[in-house]
């Protein structure tokens, strides 16, 4: 039975990624989560599917082509759906995927804490300049 939970153990070991090394493909995933655009995007969806253009009204300072880039990104992983309806013009919405819903709660733990925390960084921040 050790034997087993220790076969066990060493699968689960390789199946995890390991953020830590730099040739491991959950940093590229970590990249994609973490960045400006891609943490707002799962915020945002956290509340609900949107279009485009709501989107980029609702996240201040995206350009058209990084918004489009990184729902393309997110989507590639698994984190968004696009919906197409044959519509003229097409309408296309965006919702996040379970596994995305995953993700973008953790992203709102971070963000929650950073917004209640800004004060004390800026306050930090304005003793190192001075």
């Amino acid at each position: 039975m050790e034997t087993g939970s220790r076969v066990l153990a060493a699968r689960q070991r390789r199946r995890r990624g390991n953020v830590y090394d730099a040739s491991c493909p959950s940093r590229i995933v970590l990249d994609h989560v973490t960045s400006r655009w891609g943490t707002l995007i799962l915020l945002v969806l956290l509340d609900g599917t949107h279009r485009f253009s709501e989107l980029a009204r609702t996240i201040g300072g995206v350009s058209e082509k990084m918004l489009a880039q990184t729902l393309q990104t997110l989507e590639a992983d698994g984190l968004l759906s696009r919906t197409v309806y044959p519509t003229i013009p097409p309408k296309v919405e965006y919702s996040l995927t379970p596994f995305g819903t995953q993700a973008a709660l953790h992203v709102r733990t971070l963000t929650n804490w950073v917004e209640e925390n800004v004060s004390a960084v800026l306050k930090h921040q304005s003793k190192q300049v001075g």
